[in-house]
């Protein structure tokens, strides 16, 4: 069995004559929180869009979990957990029904569902608001429902874009915690996409995308060299022109 739960390779994706992805190529140990780090316009979004099929792979190859994308897409994306950036709950609906929902998408029974659903619950801390409407909810509950969600299959790949972007500082925190629990408990592999440096933890494997190309990888410690922090080492590395990282 791979050690590794997502192997992207010589990914390049165009709209029209604009290069959003250039040989992007990077992995994700299984069991591991790995971080892409890139300003707004990096390539992050389309990157993760060709990860989750919403568009065409142009150029390259994925596999997840040791699933090619291109020749077995039902059983990678089976594999496959994802909370997008932009919020996808239907505020209408209750927690529950919003969760019900989406496990009857992916063909599980009603009973197996709601017993998937107090675990879900109970793991992100909202077992309470189950039969509460989405729009009664903040922001941070509103995500954490999101990540339960994206959970609902049992995935081993867990792919976030900008999870905590508008939230206060607390609700970010928890949102990091529960993250990092389930990969440490729970063994799944993460895909963190971000532009908040606090988020990262010195050991983490790391990422840097910009302008649709790899500029650094490594953990984030050894991206951040000697006394540099890693926002200064991000700073420097997309303030030089774009290239292929060794």
């Amino acid at each position: 069995m791979s050690d590794v739960a997502l192997d992207v390779a010589h990914v390049s994706h165009r709209f029209g004559t604009r290069a959003a992805l250039s040989d992007v190529s990077l992995s994700v140990a299984r069991g591991t929180f790995t971080a892409l780090l890139g300003p707004n316009g990096a390539g992050k979004t389309t990157l993760f869009s060709v990860i989750t099929r919403l568009y065409a792979n142009q150029e390259g190859r994925v596999s997840i979990l040791g699933h090619a994308l291109d020749r077995e897409p039902s059983r990678a994306l089976a594999r496959l957990g994802v909370v997008f950036q932009a919020r996808t709950l239907d505020t209408d609906l209750t927690v529950a029904q919003n969760l019900l929902y989406h496990a009857s998408l992916h063909g599980m029974t009603r009973r197996a569902a709601k017993a998937r659903i107090a675990t879900l619950l109970t793991r992100v801390g909202l077992m309470d608001r189950r039969d509460d409407k989405v729009r009664t909810l903040s922001g941070g509950q509103s995500r954490r429902i999101e990540i339960a969600r994206s959970l609902i299959h049992g995935p081993r790949l867990l792919l976030l874009d900008e999870p905590t972007v508008g939230l206060d500082l607390e609700s970010r925190a928890d949102i990091v915690a529960i993250v990092r629990a389930l990969v440490r408990e729970e063994g799944l592999s993460v895909l963190w996409a971000t532009h908040i440096f606090e988020e990262i933890e010195a050991g983490d494997a790391a990422v840097v995308l910009h302008r649709g190309r790899i500029v650094a990888r490594g953990t984030a410690g050894s991206i951040a060299q000697g006394s540099e922090t890693l926002e200064a080492a991000f700073r420097r590395l997309v303030a030089e022109p774009a290239k292929q990282a060794a």
